[in-house]
């Protein structure tokens, strides 16, 4: 059952990244099936396809050195083995932690904070996420921790009572680190596992949301130093070069230890992953394929470079 569901996981990911692979697994293919003499032509175009897919200047470059050095050391030849160095070379940069290995507490809940800007997806994220831990038996409990808005606290209160797992909230306006320290002390006291901290969408120049951020940070330390035990920021995947910008805003003012990727499915930016990847050093964590709660799932990086290609399951 566990392999089907998998596999039909596998399978969303390739009809949703059907437009990164036009972009780039087929134009890969085009390109390099040729059997094609690696030449300066040759490398522009392979640079302009990597290029035109996000995957980023810096990733580029060393794509473009490998092949080349690689070429010339008779270590690599056209056509599907060369394709294979590219496959290769992209799962590396995408490699991560395993499937679910966060930093899990043995005592005392784990505490997740949720960022990101408006529009990316977080409070449907923090649902499957949610969702997610509750599957692996764990206990959850989530917090309203975006005030600004009533129509969040309302969604997410859906969400909650959809998914099964309790949620801290407080009215319109409340001081989202005051939701974000009862809800931690909430969990304490029921002896949930999870605590998952949603956050007002933000952008790096409301100086009144970083702040809150920062206090955020602070509040919940008081329950936990080592607190919040991973931070992830919420990535539309349809953002490209936009999502690489903000993951590194976010990142300098935060330490973020993952990203949640959205909307992947129907896009065509997927190659920013890669960029992120590459230029940042944050590792993907869990991706989103589709509106269903079960359109989420860990991050794999075997899986999404074959969608990509177009290969089969991998």
């Amino acid at each position: 059952m566990v392999f089907g569901r998998i596999g039909r996981f596998f399978e969303r990911i390739k009809t949703g990244l059907a437009k990164t692979r036009s972009l780039v697994g087929d134009a890969l293919r085009s390109l390099i099936g040729r059997g094609r003499t690696i030449d300066k032509a040759f490398l522009e175009e392979l640079e302009d396809t990597l290029i035109a897919a996000d995957i980023g200047v810096a990733k580029t470059e060393a794509i473009l050195d490998e092949v080349q050095a690689k070429w010339k050391a008779g270590e690599v030849a056209p056509g599907e083995e060369l394709l294979d160095l590219l496959k290769r070379s992209l799962r590396e940069e995408l490699d991560g932690p395993q499937p679910d290995a966060l930093n899990w507490q043995a005592d005392g809940p784990t505490i997740i904070l949720i960022i990101g800007v408006n529009g990316a997806g977080k409070t449907t994220s923090i649902a499957k996420l949610a969702k997610r831990f509750k599957d692996l038996g764990k206990s959850v409990l989530v917090a309203a921790g975006d005030t600004y808005r009533a129509a969040a606290t309302q969604q997410l209160t859906i969400w909650a009572e959809r998914v099964g797992v309790d949620i801290v909230k407080q009215h319109e306006g409340a001081d989202a680190a005051a939701v974000a320290f009862d809800a931690v002390a909430a969990a304490k006291a029921r002896g949930t596992e999870v605590v998952i901290i949603d956050t007002a969408g933000r952008l790096h120049n409301r100086d009144d949301l970083m702040r809150e951020l920062d206090k955020i940070h602070r509040v919940i330390k008081r329950h936990d130093e080592a607190s919040p035990h991973e931070t992830f920021l919420v990535v539309d995947g349809t953002a490209g070069q936009n999502a690489i910008q903000q993951a590194r805003i976010f990142s300098q003012s935060l330490h973020v230890s993952g990203l949640i990727l959205t909307k992947l499915d129907g896009t065509a930016k997927g190659g920013s992953t890669i960029a992120i990847r590459r230029e940042l050093g944050i590792p993907v964590r869990y991706i989103g394929v589709g509106e269903g709660m079960d359109d989420f799932q860990p991050f794999d990086a075997d899986t999404f470079v074959a969608a990509i290609f177009g290969d089969e399951e991998a």
